[in-house]
């Protein structure tokens, strides 16, 4: 099984405390979005899960503790945008965004951590700076 932890939100930047204990107990309870009522009950253990895959603007909530899953197969798409905080009010300033890359690139291996694609979108402020 892969674990996609990016499909809904960016779990490393805000809640990496909920994703370590939620390995450490080696279950997760997730919601299904279409119908409130259900909830399925997925194993974290390595004999089920075949890789976790992190989609996140800010890896560094992450980085100090990468040892409690070095375990786990992983692959990390880091995306790094220019923007400012008028439009990413929760997103660090890119240098910071990619000093922390590097801190995942050099922990981990390059292979496994990856720059991702993001949308580029264009407004008048930015055009006329």
């Amino acid at each position: 099984m892969i674990i996609n932890t990016g499909l809904r939100t960016d779990i490393p930047a805000f809640f990496s405390e909920w994703f370590f204990n939620r390995i450490k107990d080696g279950y997760v309870l997730v919601r299904n979005p279409y119908s409130r009522n259900q909830l399925f009950k997925y194993r974290l253990t390595h004999d089920v899960v075949d890789c976790i895959l992190f989609c996140t603007k800010n890896p560094k909530p992450m980085l100090e503790r990468l040892d409690e899953i070095s375990d786990f197969s992983q692959l990390w798409f880091v995306t790094i945008t220019p923007y400012g905080k008028d439009i990413e009010r929760n997103v660090p300033a890119y240098s910071k965004v990619i000093e922390s890359f590097k801190e995942l690139s050099d922990k981990l291996s390059p292979k496994q951590v990856m720059l991702r694609y993001d949308p580029i979108f264009i407004i008048n402020h930015i055009l006329s700076h």
